[in-house]
């Protein structure tokens, strides 16, 4: 009796497990290509996020660059010449609306923002007092200039009657030859005068009390004494009484 393999007839198992093999084979394949693909994807990623990084370094070092070879006081230069352009294109605006732009800041201004500008100004040019010689001439220096009020029209009167010598150079003799005008004079005799009147306050002598007791040997241990009186007097005016009177312990 012929067997099944004779007669050239495969069993259903053995069919089953040649049909397995196949498929198994070409999904390992696959599989190994897919993780091939995935590898070969994250590594062009790396390379392109690498690149990106370098460029960037490289843009933020040139920035650097150029920020260290700025003045130091550049971002403030910086705001205020955009603070400027901001002003003159409100300033054209108003013209071409034919407002006025003063009164168009102070309508924008909140009452917040003006009274810091006060305080601000106020703070501008506190007066600190005397602190030396130098310091006070400079005061004085700057209050003197800030009075001037140049009088354009007998500028050009004098320009016109001096022509070239009104400029004078290292040859020029103009020494003794201008006489100033009767309202100049006045207005400097009136402003010394001020001037004087002002240092007298400040130049006063303080008055000496004969009947004060003397606690002291020179005029700096005076002061001393004063000083002392002021910050500690207070809490020694007890043990001082008590020395007075010869009670202390």
């Amino acid at each position: 009796m012929a067997s099944v393999e004779d007669l050239g007839v495969s069993s259903p198992g053995m069919a089953t497990s040649d049909t397995s093999e196949e498929p198994a084979s070409i999904t390992t394949e696959e599989m190994a290509a897919q993780k091939r693909e995935e590898r070969l994807r994250k590594f062009r990623e790396l390379h392109l996020k690498r690149n990106e990084a370098r460029k960037l370094n490289h843009q933020e070092v040139v920035e650097e660059d150029k920020r260290l070879k700025l003045p130091t006081n550049w971002e403030a230069k910086k705001a205020r010449l955009e603070w400027e352009l901001k002003v003159e294109e409100k300033k054209k605006e108003c013209v071409a609306k034919g407002e006025d732009y003063e009164r168009v800041k102070l309508l924008e201004i909140s009452a917040e923002d003006a009274e810091r500008f006060e305080r601000k100004r106020k703070k501008k040019n506190p007066d600190l007092g005397f602190s030396d010689y130098a310091a006070a001439q400079l005061r004085q220096y700057q209050r003197l200039t800030k009075q001037i009020r140049p009088d354009l029209e007998k500028y050009e009167k004098l320009r016109e009657e001096s022509g070239e010598d009104l400029f004078p150079t290292s040859n020029s003799l103009l020494h003794g030859t201008h006489v100033p005008c009767k309202e100049g004079v006045d207005r400097m005799v009136s402003d010394l005068e001020k001037q004087i009147q002002k240092r007298e306050k400040y130049s006063r002598r303080r008055s000496y009390n004969d009947d004060a007791d003397i606690d002291y040997i020179n005029e700096r241990n005076a002061k001393f004494n004063k000083k002392a009186e002021r910050f500690y007097g207070k809490y020694t005016a007890e043990i001082k009484q008590n020395l007075e009177r010869g009670t202390a312990v």
